[in-house]
């Protein structure tokens, strides 16, 4: 039988989900890396006490309203803020938790003041390692961020060339929930701009990685030479909407010509 990791829907790619999974968001913060649909339909599933791993939490619903008369948003964009909004969150492991801003306050900061969620601050650069090395199969890594600050606490200590280093640990996740460009059937992906930052790292780094893609394309049709995440990572494949794949292909065409 053909391998076809493409699923019929969203909400068909995350039925497996459970109470109290530790589930990976792709993204940055932005639209055009962030799994949107994928992330509506868990908040459809309503699976709750979960652990979220990504760079931010997110914006939620009024503050999205707020952004998109500023940025133009498109109405598709859903982000792990909204989850905090239906208090599907128990704990949030982020590099950028809450916004910089304290007229801009998130569902998730607003539970946090109120200690009603947990959060693990984890630097940028070594939240993209402590992933990564849960997909290597790493035990631990010494690194040089963290010390002498609050990422040290109840951590080991060593130098190592003289120089602190703090010992972290893999994060290791049910579910990743990544956004891609295109797909094949088998799960090969190639991603768009800077859409890769951690989804291409969250792939294959949970034990069950699920892409959202704009188009899946026959096999061959890939350059072996642009796909970044191979079939081996991923697990199933969703198919975005055509109204929110010509939005998106809308707003990047017109961010070329600006460029031109």
């Amino acid at each position: 039988m053909a391998i076809n990791k493409v699923v019929d829907s969203f909400d068909e790619a995350v039925k497996d989900f459970f109470d109290g999974a530790t589930v990976l968001l792709g993204g940055f913060g932005t639209p055009g890396g962030c799994p949107s649909y994928l992330m509506e339909a868990l908040g459809r599933h309503g699976a709750k006490d979960l652990t979220i791993v990504c760079n931010n939490v997110g914006f939620g619903k009024e503050l999205m309203q707020v952004v998109a008369m500023f940025t133009k948003a498109p109405d598709w964009w859903y982000d792990g803020g909204q989850l905090a909004d239906n208090r599907q969150i128990k704990k949030a492991i982020a590099a950028f938790p809450v916004l910089a801003s304290p007229l801009l306050v998130s569902p998730f900061e607003k539970q946090l003041r109120a200690s009603e969620v947990e959060i693990e601050i984890v630097p940028q650069g070594t939240l993209a390692e402590r992933i990564r090395a849960a997909k290597a199969g790493i035990g631990a890594f010494y690194c040089p961020v963290g010390p002498g600050t609050i990422v040290e606490k109840g951590k080991e200590v060593k130098v190592i060339d003289g120089r602190k280093h703090v010992l972290e640990y893999p994060i290791k996740a049910d579910f990743a929930l990544i956004r891609a460009y295109k797909a094949d059937r088998l799960g090969n992906l190639i991603y768009r701009g800077t859409s890769r930052t951690f989804n291409a790292t969250m792939a294959g780094a949970a034990k069950v990685t699920i892409a959202e893609v704009d188009e899946v394309v026959e096999l061959g049709e890939l350059d072996p030479e642009s796909v970044v995440t191979p079939a081996l990572y991923v697990d199933r494949v969703a198919v975005r909407p055509e109204a929110g794949r010509t939005q998106i292909i809308q707003k990047i065409s017109k961010e070329e010509q600006l460029q031109k």
